[in-house]
């Protein structure tokens, strides 16, 4: 890259050329942020060992998960045969029995050598404590006869966490919505354990309490408020510094949390959710971008995700240190309806249907077909740049399967594009087509395979196929609900049946939907218009959908039996209706969000924010003291 730094910002707005030195810009990563945390679509159903999981707890190296139970009144084990990758999990067939000490055990921590075990119980409100004569062995723990009562600060404790030299106790209280603080004169021996008078109210009724390793900040599971959030301490471990620092939604995803705990540098979380009995892997990393200023003044950012700018290595106090940031506005967040935006962009087919009622891509995007009702025909277009329905043209290929059914409703394909699937109304079915030449339709012919869902449902609409093959989908107006069938032979319609598996959408005659690649979502569009989020806890199980309340309304756009389709990568959502019998494009992206390092002042108090898709901000910092403080300034906003 040259030294001199030329470029442009929306409206023809363009800065002096930089000639000072372009410097280095430290890509890295912090755990524990919560505001940055995102499901990752990994999750393990526990009801087979419980039903109401109220704590966990990770062993250092995260090959052992611990779960204790208000159900079962025990302490469950577990075994990662992957350090902390709740996919790698699988139960130890090993169970510690509690209710001889309480029937309604709520959370529970190790001793950092695994060799003793405490917990704490709602019905007699006290904390116990065991030996394990066998470190990290379950079935080797026998109870200390050493307890201690909690009454007096609160009567429905549902969180305990220890210092990590055991020195010091936390104690969460549902009844007061307070942290409650003890010190131990001997290190983890509960019988020399007294109350500090010490404790903080986080305001909400929670459930779990943890700590970062380093005592600076402290997590609980907020119940009522479907949320985990993170407290500053400005003294670690003292309970009575603490202050609001950042939270994260789980109503999305795990509505009910209640138990939670983090890896060893926090970049991931594993949460139960009292509700679904299920266990659910986050992820909580926070992507940094350091501008070394040893190593020059002018800097350029282009994030690939939502990130958090520093600065390191300024001259010393006494020598003012500056640099120059252009922030360019990135697409980070993609298949984001909530944000989505219609570029002004379509492609009409009447020319060759007025009932235009599905439509897929193919071939990489460089195809799209139309499955028009009326002449049950399935015809063909070309794209010459990948998903760009404005470079669409029609390649004088169709397939007619009127000879299956009156009319085509839906059509989809195997990923190779040598079979074809059409649903047809008239029979309730779907029909499996060969194509000699991948992706022409011309060359389709029957299979002589098919499969009814009338069993399900008597007016389908729209069908999806897995990416795998191994299973498909269908919704229909009948219902109002999205069904699954499972395949013994991916491809393969003969081999098909109902995986007794659905999910009703909640919506008044759904007409299509349609999937995220990785299967975690669905997103289904109904007869008035509006496009709806939901989310899948286990990908590609439709039984384990629900709504995220995010929806689209394509209306102004589109009318009639709306489908929809994103592009290869999410950033666009194309929507097809037989009102308009034509196809319309929106933007599905958002920007990265930026935030900046704590020691960084504004002139207003507030940081800038992030610039658009498409725009460049240039911002100036400069420090006198060494790097203690900087001056942050916006000095060109790439939005005007």
């Amino acid at each position: 890259m040259s030294n001199n730094k030329d470029f442009k910002v929306k409206n023809g707005i363009q800065p002096t050329v930089y000639h000072e030195g372009l410097g280095t810009v430290v890509s890295g990563s912090e755990g524990y942020s919560l505001a940055n945390a995102s499901y990752d679509g990994v999750s393990y159903n526990n009801v087979s060992e419980e039903t109401s999981i109220l704590g966990l707890f990770l062993k250092s190296d995260g090959t052992k998960l611990y779960a204790i139970g208000a159900g079962g009144d025990s302490i469950y084990q577990y075994s990662l045969s992957t350090a902390y990758d709740l996919s790698t999990i699988s139960y130890d067939s090993v169970a510690l029995s509690l209710n001889s000490q309480d029937t309604t055990p709520t959370a529970l921590h190790f001793k950092s050598d695994g060799t003793k075990l405490y917990f704490i119980g709602l019905s007699s409100d006290t904390v116990y404590q065991y030996t394990l004569s066998t470190a990290w062995d379950l079935s080797t723990a026998s109870y200390d006869s050493v307890s201690l009562s909690v009454t007096s600060q609160d009567t429905a404790p549902y969180g305990l966490s220890f210092k990590n030299d055991g020195t010091k106790m936390y104690v969460a209280g549902l009844t007061n919505q307070s942290i409650f603080q003890y010190s131990l004169s001997t290190a983890w021996d509960l019988s020399t354990a007294s109350y500090d008078s010490v404790s903080y109210n986080v305001a909400r009724n929670m459930s779990e309490v943890k700590f970062k390793p380093d005592g600076t900040e402290m997590y609980i599971s907020s119940i009522t408020e479907q949320e985990i959030v993170g407290f500053s301490l400005s003294t670690a471990w003292d309970v009575s510094t603490a202050s609001y620092l950042s939270e994260t939604s789980t109503s999305a995803d795990f509505p009910n949390p209640r138990g939670f705990d983090f890896n060893s540098d926090g970049t991931k979380m594993i949460v139960a959710d009292n509700s679904t009995d299920f266990l659910y892997q986050v992820s909580t990393t926070l992507s940094t971008a350091t501008l070394d200023l040893s190593t020059g003044s002018v800097f350029e950012v282009t994030p690939t995700s939502d990130i958090q700018v520093t600065l390191s290595n300024p001259a010393d106090s006494g020598t003012v240190s500056g640099a120059t940031l252009l922030l360019d506005g990135a697409a980070t967040n993609t298949y984001d309806i909530a944000n989505a935006v219609y570029d002004s962009v379509s492609f009409s087919v009447s020319t060759q249907t007025n009932t235009m009622e599905g439509f897929r891509f193919g071939d990489s995007g460089s195809k799209v077909y139309i499955a028009s009702a009326s002449d049950a025909t399935i015809y063909q277009y070309t794209l010459s740049t990948s998903y760009d329905i404005s470079t669409a043209s029609y390649a004088s290929k169709s397939f007619l399967a009127s000879s299956q059914s009156a009319n085509s409703y839906a059509v989809d394909f195997k990923t190779d594009g040598t079979k074809m699937y059409i649903l047809g109304l008239t029979n309730d079915t779907v029909y499996q087509y060969t194509l000699s030449t991948a992706w022409d339709v011309s060359t389709a012919s029957y299979d002589s395979v098919s499969f009814s869902v009338n069993s399900q449902e008597a007016t389908p609409t729209h069908v999806e196929f897995k990416a795998d093959g191994t299973s498909f989908y269908i919704v229909g107006i009948g219902s109002d609900t999205v069904y699954q069938y499972d395949m013994t032979t991916a491809w393969d319609l003969s081999t098909a049946s109902y995986a007794s598996k659905s999910m009703s959408t909640g919506l008044t005659n759904p007409y299509h939907f349609t999937f995220k690649p990785d299967g975690t979502k669905i997103f289904v569009v109904e007869a008035a218009d509006i496009v709806t989020q939901y989310s899948l806890t286990t990908a590609w199980d439709i039984s384990t959908g629900s709504t995220d309340s995010i929806t689209l309304d394509v209306s102004s756009t589109v009318t009639g039996d709306v489908a929809i389709q994103f592009n290869g990568d999410g950033t666009k959502l194309v929507a097809g209706g037989d009102g308009v019998d034509a196809l319309h494009q929106y933007s599905t992206t958002s920007p990265a969000t930026i935030t900046y390092d704590t020691a960084i002042e504004w002139p207003s108090g507030t940081a800038p924010t992030s610039p658009a898709v498409g725009e460049t901000d240039v911002l100036a910092f400069n420090t006198r003291d060494g790097g203690t403080t900087y001056q942050g300034v916006l000095a060109i906003d790439g939005a005007k």
